[in-house]
């Protein structure tokens, strides 16, 4: 019978145990650094992130920056107050108030301004609003004026305008003042008041306005206005009855004059 072997555990000695030790010593001593083979001049510690380019740095702090609306400068208002050619444009809502009996209506109006800065204290513009009505007046109402305008700075401005005005009514459901008249009319007829209103109203006059405005500087070639208005027109009303005069073969028609007030609250882009 074969006897077998006990395992004999192998034991490090002391002696075994600093050989150990003097090896790790000298592979550690002898180790190349991190880096040492960079070229001299290019000197960085080894595992760094590379460097970002200027480029890329300026770009990803621009995205940081918050988007803010560049304000007019001083040189853009002193623009303003050059001579020379200016348009506006704009859109302005208000009333007609009639005097006398003569209907009231809303308005919604499209305006055209055109003209010229003369100096630091005047302009010289032709104002043209074209308003549809609707109310006790269904139609549109115009009006053209030259207005004189007086900047009081470099933001306020005051106008004062003349010319003409007008309005141009379709079917409105207004009955007839007179029928009998109408029928036994031989000549053209102008009623003394507007204690019977006309049917329809369709006629030209005289119109004036009165305006203050705020103009707000946007940069060097535009700006916008706000402008409150007031104005009036006395209009000579036609309806035409659908016959000559025998005498003069003139259109028979009955007239009568309508006055009118009016308010607006307007805003205009202008450019220069």
């Amino acid at each position: 019978m074969t006897r077998s072997r006990p395992h004999r555990t192998l034991r490090t000695g002391p002696v075994t145990a600093l050989a150990f030790g003097l090896a790790a010593f000298l592979a550690l001593a002898t180790a190349r650094p991190a880096g040492a083979d960079l070229p001299a001049g290019d000197e960085r510690e080894a595992g760094a992130a590379p460097a970002v380019p200027l480029a890329a740095a300026a770009s990803a702090s621009d995205d940081d920056v918050p988007f803010r609306i560049s304000l007019p400068t001083v040189a853009d208002v002193e623009a303003w107050r050059e001579a020379g050619f200016r348009i506006q444009l704009g859109y302005g809502y208000g009333a007609m108030f009639g005097v006398n009996g003569t209907p009231n209506a809303t308005t919604q109006t499209f305006l055209l301004r055109a003209g010229a800065r003369l100096d630091d204290d005047w302009s010289l513009l032709a104002s043209f609003a074209y308003a549809a009505a609707r109310g006790g007046v269904v139609g549109l109402r115009f009006m053209g004026t030259i207005d004189p305008t007086w900047h009081l700075g470099d933001h306020l401005e005051l106008a004062l305008g003349a010319g003409f005005g007008g309005l141009v009514e379709g079917f409105t459901g207004r009955d007839d003042p007179d029928v009998a008249q109408r029928d036994a009319l031989v000549a053209s007829y102008t009623y003394p008041n507007t204690d019977h209103l006309l049917r329809s109203c369709t006629g030209i006059g005289a119109a004036a306005l009165l305006r203050l405005g705020w103009a707000i500087v946007l940069g060097p070639l535009s700006a916008g206005v706000i402008s409150l208005q007031a104005d009036g027109q006395w209009i000579a009303c036609e309806e035409s009855l659908g016959r000559v005069e025998p005498d003069t073969a003139r259109p028979i028609v009955r007239r009568q004059w309508w006055p009118h007030l009016g308010g607006n609250v307007t805003w205009t882009f202008a450019w220069r």
